[in-house]
């Protein structure tokens, strides 16, 4: 993975939008002793930088975002976790009661 990028490459920053003593009072409390970050990926606007760099970038909707650079070339990895398993047959479960009632046998 590399550490530098160039203007205009694909790159990841972060910021701490809030410290824990700035968050609301009205949090939870396991909400409240923790950070606010923000990740937010987009493309380098400086002509140069470094992993750890303050950098300003251009996001895919054309907003400007400075944040610490934190990752080049980042892809995607997010999943939804492992499904409740009481959701794991509904849509078979569904599927067998609408047939009962006649419905999508046009």
């Amino acid at each position: 993975m590399s550490t530098q990028a160039k203007k205009g490459e694909w790159v990841q920053i972060h910021n701490t939008v809030l410290s824990p003593e700035e968050r609301p009072a009205n949090l939870p409390e396991e909400t409240k002793q923790v950070p606010l970050e923000m990740w937010v990926k987009g493309f380098l606007i400086d002509e140069q930088a470094k992993v750890g760099d303050q950098v300003e970038i251009e996001t895919v909707i054309g907003r400007k975002v400075r944040g610490e650079l934190v990752r080049v070339s980042p892809g995607y990895k997010h999943d939804f976790g492992v499904p409740p398993t009481e959701l794991l047959s509904i849509g078979k479960e569904l599927r067998a009661r609408m047939k009962e009632v006649g419905y999508g046998d046009e």
